[in-house]
């Protein structure tokens, strides 16, 4: 079940998440959308950057170059979208 559906369920059944469940559940949500814009990101670049009949060698060095690097910047996105930490729940103190 995607993270989407869950906290669906859980914000249309009326039960509560815990802190630690809704962290949880937000991180998976997080991680299931850097994936997907990553997939579209890619599939979109894999399109620009085939070779045509027409390339060089040289131009076509360079579509591999910008693609390389294109890439290197959507597995960022990846990886910050799954590792990043989200913040715990803070306890307030009543000034009694």
């Amino acid at each position: 079940m995607s993270a989407y559906t869950t906290a669906f369920q859980a914000l249309t059944g009326g039960r509560a998440l815990r802190p630690d469940e809704a962290a949880s559940l937000l991180a998976q949500l997080r991680k299931e959308t850097g994936d997907e814009l990553a997939a579209a990101v890619e599939r979109e670049l894999s399109g620009q950057f085939r070779r045509s009949e027409t390339d060089s060698e040289a131009e076509f060095r360079r579509k591999r170059r910008r693609y390389g690097a294109a890439m290197r910047t959507v597995n960022r996105i990846r990886e910050i979208a799954a590792t990043r930490t989200t913040l715990t729940h803070q306890r307030t103190r009543s000034i009694s």
